[in-house]
């Protein structure tokens, strides 16, 4: 496959779930921000989601610092100044898919640019307090509509393996954000990690990645942060954990590996991701600080991001 063919559909997938993802956040923020103030805490959950998104600097720059939801809103939705927000990365993933039409199946392309309409219609509606949720509901769908799509009609080559380790480096990075907002919200010190906190708002973070079910399939019905920390990250049966998606990256580079016929930088350093996950107990990570441990991911897993572009997405150097 040329490298600009896979460096496509790597950048197809990352960008649907992370227009996913930003729609979580912004459900995050409206869900916590209907409950009654905490005691305690960083109680600007419309700063937290701009912070965890990896935008402030950008957010201030054309807004200002007072975190207004309306503008966070905007910003994290609509606002083309975001390179991340819903619509710049569902027009991104548009590009990138009708650069190479021919390697999407039809039910894919349909998937995808049915979203790009759509969205433009939704662009032009008037703005109102009930609009989003909707919105949030909305993107979720449409990502849940390709991917389908792509199990169901992609062949399972290495345009396949390159889809998929878009979507899992990417939805790694975005749990581990989405997990860190609850961390801005209420847990301004390490040492309150697992004190007296709302069960709503930790069931809120469930709901919405998707998982409140899930996890009470997994643990029953007692929702302490310290167990939906484990689901979260260290549960290989979640879908959304960052164990499991390091899992899924490193089966799909490892296919690529046999059908390459050789291993990269980026085989290294997925092994070292998921020995070091499968390997960790919930209880040395709150005593890291879930904070800094969450952080540290992200940037390994940034690097693997990296170590892949490299090995695969720029060609010959």
């Amino acid at each position: 496959m040329l490298s600009r063919t896979a460096e496509s559909l790597y950048w197809l997938a990352r960008y649907m779930e992370r227009a996913e993802t930003m729609a979580r956040l912004l459900e995050v923020g409206y869900r916590m921000a209907m409950m009654p103030s905490a005691a305690e805490g960083y109680r600007n959950e419309w700063a937290s989601l701009v912070a965890a998104a990896g935008s402030s600097e950008g957010f201030e720059a054309k807004f200002g610092e007072d975190y207004r939801q309306r503008d966070v809103e905007s910003w994290l939705f609509f606002d083309r100044d975001n390179p991340s927000s819903v619509i710049a990365c569902i027009e991104t993933a548009r590009q990138n898919g009708r650069a190479v039409r021919t390697a999407l199946t039809t039910e894919m392309w349909d998937a995808l640019n049915g979203a790009f309409l759509e969205i433009a219609g939704i662009e032009r509606e008037p703005r109102t307090e009930a609009l989003l949720p909707k919105l949030c509901e909305w993107t979720k769908r449409q990502g849940a509509l390709l991917r389908g799509s792509t199990e169901t009609s992609h062949l399972q080559n290495d345009g396949y393996d390159f889809l998929n380790l878009g979507y899992y480096i990417e939805r790694g990075d975005n749990t581990a954000r989405i997990l860190d907002v609850k961390y801005f919200v209420l847990l301004p010190t390490t040492d309150m990690v697992g004190g007296t906190i709302d069960t709503y708002q930790w069931t809120t973070l469930l709901r919405s990645l998707s998982a409140f079910r899930a996890f009470h399939w997994a643990y029953g019905g007692e929702y302490t942060p310290r167990k939906i920390a484990d689901f979260l990250i260290l549960n290989r049966a979640c879908p959304r954990s960052l164990l499991h998606c390091s899992g899924k990256a490193d089966f799909h580079l490892a296919r690529l590996a046999g059908a390459y016929g050789r291993a990269t930088f980026a085989h290294d350093r997925i092994r070292e991701i998921v020995a070091d996950l499968s390997d960790a107990r919930i209880e040395d990570i709150i005593g890291e600080g879930l904070h800094e441990f969450l952080t540290r991911f992200i940037n390994r897993n940034a690097a693997l991001g990296q170590d892949v572009a490299d090995a695969y997405l720029f060609g010959p150097q």
